[in-house]
């Protein structure tokens, strides 16, 4: 499993899509999901995509995970510019546990 985070701007976007990305993004919901989650400036320039992307195979690492997240990001249909893509693999990820 993976965790993409997609730092970007919007890209010369409609009335209509402004106002859908204000239903859609949600500032209090910034978790990873499949499909990807939004969150966004007030002036809906700048906005953060998270995204949680499957590894499909044991092999698969951070290429295929950004290519992924990009799939699932132009899936929403906003146009937009990518600034910053941070991939966590969370097979890397240790957990220690306090002795108590």
């Amino acid at each position: 499993m993976f965790r993409v985070t997609i730092s970007g701007a919007f890209d010369g976007i409609t009335e209509a899509q402004r106002a859908a990305l204000r239903a859609d993004a949600d500032a209090f919901q910034p978790g990873y999901t499949e499909t990807g989650a939004f969150t966004t400036d007030r002036a809906l320039s700048a906005f953060t995509f998270r995204c949680q992307v499957p590894a499909e195979e044991p092999t698969d690492g951070e290429p295929e995970a950004t290519r992924r997240a990009l799939a699932a990001l132009d899936a929403h249909g906003y146009p937009h510019r990518v600034i910053r893509v941070a991939v966590t693999d969370m097979r890397d990820i240790k957990i220690r546990r306090r002795n108590r």
